[in-house]
């Protein structure tokens, strides 16, 4: 089972770093949102794939007519929180009305539900429990946020499973479509999305693919992007992780999406069990 995914926000949506860190940042940057997301759809377009677009609620709010433009094409809506904060960073009451905005502005470009959403980062940790009753009570119940293993934005390396799953917490559940990891050189890594699938080479991404059962990937629209400014005062280990492999990005892709199938979140929960898979108590 091969997950198509994207995240979509704008270039300089840079994760912990303070240049980027809000939305009156922002104002500083110059939008390609519209020219990124003509050169997603053309190539699914072309490919007849299907996606699950998780979206954030800034760009909802700002340009609603590419929230429109991906759902009128037939793709599934989700949410990736209203203005992309570190869920560990947020307390209770912060995360929920993040969340709250976001769902209502997507619901209001589309006229759909929204129901399924990952965090900015897959920053939700072991310490952030709570998020998940307050998914439910909101009316989401796919999270796709989980990161089984250690990274620079938290991870849940505890959470021990990295396939579809429910999620069992104070008397909620939640379905489960974690990111997958493949063991290599004794370490679990990641290589379906993000900074990992460009600085992959394509042979080894080729090999982790047809070794695994089950992959979700994750893709922004930065990453196909290799006429985007430099964010000048970033370290240069992110640097490294934000723009190597860009001007590869889209080739290597589109030969991925045409060596394996793909299908998006909605296709997946309705050829799942889910009585039958493994429900994880947190």
């Amino acid at each position: 089972m091969n997950i198509l995914t994207f995240d979509i926000e704008e270039w300089f949506h840079i994760l912990d770093h303070p240049a980027t860190r809000t939305e009156k940042q922002w104002g500083n940057f110059p939008s390609r949102i519209h020219s990124n997301m003509e050169r997603i759809l053309s190539v699914l377009e072309a490919q007849e794939l299907k996606a699950t677009f998780f979206c954030l609620g800034w760009i909802a709010q700002k340009y609603p007519e590419v929230i429109r433009q991906i759902s009128d094409a037939g793709f599934e809506i989700a949410s990736h929180s209203s203005t992309h904060q570190l869920v560990y960073e947020q307390n209770r009451s912060e995360f929920r009305d993040d969340l709250k905005r976001s769902i209502q502005v997507l619901e209001d470009a589309t006229g759909k539900k929204v129901s399924t959403y990952r965090a900015p980062g897959f920053s939700i940790t072991s310490s952030e429990k709570w998020a998940f009753e307050v998914m439910a009570e909101l009316g989401i119940d796919t999270d796709c946020s989980i990161f089984p293993a250690s990274r620079g934005h938290g991870g849940f390396s505890e959470f021990g499973y990295a396939q579809p799953c429910t999620i069992s917490y104070n008397g909620i559940e939640l379905k489960e479509f974690p990111i997958n990891t493949h063991r290599f050189l004794g370490k679990d890594i990641i290589f379906s999305g993000g900074g990992f699938f460009r600085i992959l080479p394509y042979p080894l991404i080729r090999k982790m693919m047809k070794s695994s059962t089950y992959v979700m990937t994750y893709f922004h629209p930065r990453d196909f992007d290799p006429g985007q400014p430099v964010i000048a005062d970033l370290p240069l280990s992110r640097k490294f992780k934000c723009y190597v492999g860009l001007k590869n990005a889209l080739p290597k892709f589109k030969t991925l999406t045409q060596e394996f199938e793909f299908i998006d979140i909605e296709q997946a929960k309705s050829l799942i069990d889910w009585q039958q898979v493994p429900k994880i108590t947190l």
